[in-house]
């Protein structure tokens, strides 16, 4: 086909070259990096707009593309459409915050693009005033002189000028929409970034510099990402001489060591929790089952003795189920012994206790029985003593009468009224120990095991091959009276969906799958997740600051935090707060029991060599790789549990609200150092988020941690 000869009309372009820097105070010109810029249309005789006329410039269409600078803080529109014999005008905006400025001050550029002149420029030039105040610490004193010696504490303290209706600069810090993030060998004192320090260690010029970042605004109505601001740099030189030695005679030691914070009362009462939670633990737990039964004497424990008392009063309505009833009754006996924590003998361990707060730098030198019962324990009526956060709520119904009959402590009581033992010794448990076993898929395997036991199908498999249909269960027949027990009573024990609804009680967290769909819970602890993940960042600052020997740590942030993670939970101390966890308790430990059966080693193909701290644990695991769930190990979650645990009860039990000094604050930190930092650990591991994080994320942190759980496992499953 012939052409008509005509040539397509060539389309001429041209660029806007852009440079954003800030000036510093010493005259310089840094570059800002990573600045969001917009291009919008313009009109050589328009004024630069304002916020509302820029808004309406990007309703009417003009905006006609965004982009960023790179690290020398350049960047350039490119493919920009020529006019004919006109010269094409453009805005260019800088979409990121300058709080510093006087109302935060709107940067708009004009740049013209014309035939003759191909390129326009546009220059935006920041006036940051920031100041970086340099001390230097020897031995935690403060130094005055102008170079820092080898083995000085470098302090760098960051403080802007913001100008306040054009007069004078005011010191001010922080500003909101901006973060400052030191540079090595600095290192940032708290999450804010504002303080860091470093000890000089040679002779020599050393830079403290920081990164100061900018917020974008999403003035082109996206959604901005905070993390995704612009930043420019800012140093100061620093010049370290050697020290001068000065001759002593005689020897010399010197020891540095953190300073020991006060004896609080409530470190006996958290004494009491860490030993109780870990005398409820698996192996405590199994090894009580093999004494009981396997041994002689093995009546002579009180928990054998809470056994044999509750096994005349423990019945199922089915045939041949003795093992199962047996089993049953042993482990509500062993949680019934082991969860009371203020009955007497108190669970003390002196050498063990004593140890223990050594470590954390805590006094041990006290008798922490007495502490409990003389200073710390709060009458709540003539004849009986209980945590001071109890004592609270029991003053508050004064109407209420006590049941004291102990010889019909069995009997149905119809009347309203505190029973004596609930108010006296309360069993303190945590759901949240349950929810972690459960999403670590505790249940979820046994479930599966006893469908196979039933010969039933998976459902998750649709209409494929049930992972488990191979395998023989023949090596289980030592168990069969145990499961058929187990399956028979199924309609005793607490379903998904009731644990599922008192987790979102509780804590304002729930399960995800098919078995909770449509879930309409009437009260949630929604702000519950935000506020404990934040006492949780809290600690790391103060970690830091508390093993610098020159610092005294700061525990009013803490403390802050913990009032508002408490006053979460005591909202959520209702419904069925203090049964379904012990139900769900009792039911775990009999789960955990049977997979740690040697059975299930056979029935399962278990990785012997890994060292699981709990014999359980493998089978979970085995069973998670079967059936294609996620390959985290069960072990973080059991951490998760057990140390959620721990932290949540201590929080609840303790009478944060009226606490005005960081006193005790600062012992529960280092208390519960150990349980902290392993959540937090485990945390990661289990869902990717790190909480130990220098840059925190809120929006990841806020998450429920089944919504990351199953993104982790669709991520997973995608790669496959």
């Amino acid at each position: 086909m012939a052409t008509s000869g005509k040539k397509a009309p060539h389309t001429e372009h041209g660029r806007i070259q852009v440079t954003v820097s800030a000036q510093l105070r010493d005259g310089s010109l840094a570059p800002v990096g990573h600045a969001r810029l917009l291009l919008l249309r313009g009109e050589s005789d328009s004024s630069e707009p304002d916020l509302n006329e820029l808004d309406a410039m990007i309703k009417r269409g003009l905006l006609v593309k965004h982009t960023h600078t790179g690290p020398d803080g350049r960047a350039s529109f490119d493919q920009l459409p020529l006019r004919q014999d006109e010269i094409s005008w453009y805005w260019v905006v800088l979409d990121n915050v300058t709080p510093f400025e006087a109302d935060s001050k709107l940067f708009c550029r004009l740049a013209a693009v014309s035939r003759a002149d191909r390129i326009g420029t546009a220059d935006i030039a920041l006036a940051p005033e920031v100041k970086l105040d340099v001390m230097f610490y020897t031995n935690g004193v403060k130094r005055s002189r102008e170079h820092g010696l080898v083995g000085d504490t470098l302090w760098v303290t960051t403080h802007y000028l913001r100008h306040r209706g054009g007069g004078t600069p005011e010191p001010h810090r922080p500003i909101p929409g901006m973060r400052a993030t030191p540079e090595p060998p600095l290192s940032a004192i708290d999450s804010s970034g504002y303080e860091s320090r470093a000890v000089l260690g040679a002779v020599g010029r050393v830079d403290a510099a920081a990164n100061f970042f900018m917020e974008p605004r999403g003035l082109d109505g996206q959604t901005p990402n905070p993390s995704d601001g612009a930043y420019f740099r800012v140093a100061e030189a620093v010049m370290v001489d050697s020290s001068t030695p000065v001759p002593v005679n005689g020897d010399i030691t010197t020891h540095a060591a953190r300073t020991e914070a006060e004896f609080r009362p409530a470190i006996a009462h958290w004494t009491l929790i860490r030993n109780s939670s870990e005398a409820l633990s698996f192996n405590n737990y199994k090894q009580f089952l093999d004494h009981l039964f396997c041994e002689e004497g093995g009546s002579k424990t009180p928990e054998a003795r809470a056994f044999r008392s509750l096994e005349k009063r423990r019945f199922l309505p089915f045939n041949d189920t003795d093992s199962y009833r047996v089993l049953k009754a042993a482990t509500e006996a062993y949680v019934m012994v082991n969860c009371g924590v203020l009955s007497e003998p108190w669970d003390f361990r002196p050498v063990d206790d004593a140890d223990y707060l050594d470590r954390r730098d805590l006094p041990e030198d006290k008798v922490l029985a007495d502490e409990l019962l003389n200073r710390y324990l709060t009458a709540a009526d003539p004849d009986i003593k209980t945590l001071p956060y109890l004592a609270l709520i029991r003053s508050k119904l004064p109407d209420v009468r006590i049941h004291i009959d102990h010889d019909h402590a069995h009997d149905v009581e119809l009347c309203a009224g505190f029973i004596r033992d609930r108010l006296q010794n309360p069993c303190l448990m945590e759901l949240i120990w349950s929810y972690w076993q459960e999403e670590g898929m505790l249940v979820q395997s046994m479930n599966a095991i006893t469908r196979r036991f039933q010969n039933v199908r998976s459902n998750a498999n649709g209409t494929g091959v049930d992972p488990l249909a191979n395998m023989e269960i023949d090596m289980l027949r030592p168990l069969n009276n145990l499961l058929w027990g187990y399956v028979q009573d199924e309609q005793h024990r607490l379903t998904v969906v009731r644990r599922n609804y008192e987790y979102d009680h509780h804590y304002g967290i729930r399960l995800d799958g098919k078995a909770v769909r449509n879930f309409h819970p009437a009260d949630s602890r929604s702000k519950f997740i935000e506020a404990f993940h934040n006492l949780l960042r809290q600690l790391m600052p103060f970690y830091r600051q508390d093993d610098d020997t020159t610092v005294k740590a700061d525990a009013f942030p803490i403390l802050n935090a913990l009032k508002e993670v408490h006053l979460i939970l005591s909202q959520g101390a209702h419904n069925q707060y203090g049964d379904l966890p012990s139900t769900s308790r009792i039911e775990m430990l009999m789960q955990q029991w049977m997979l740690a059966r040697p059975e299930f080693r056979e029935f399962l193909p278990t990785r012997l060599m890994v060292a699981h701290p709990e014999p359980w644990m493998d089978r979970v695991d085995a069973m998670k790789k079967v059936q294609g769930w996620s390959d985290t190990s069960v072990a973080h979650f059991r951490d998760l549990a057990m140390f959620g645990e721990m932290l949540l009860l201590s929080i609840r039990t303790t009478h944060w609200t009226d606490m005005y000094e960081p006193n005790d604050a600062f012992a529960w930190a280092r208390f519960w150092r150990p349980q902290a930092q392993g959540y937090m650990h485990a945390y990661r591991a289990v869902t990717g988020v790190d909480l130990t994080a220098e840059v925190p994320n809120p929006k990841l942190e806020a998450m429920m941690p089944s919504e990351l759980l199953r993104q982790r496992l669709e991520g997973k499953q995608r790669v496959a």
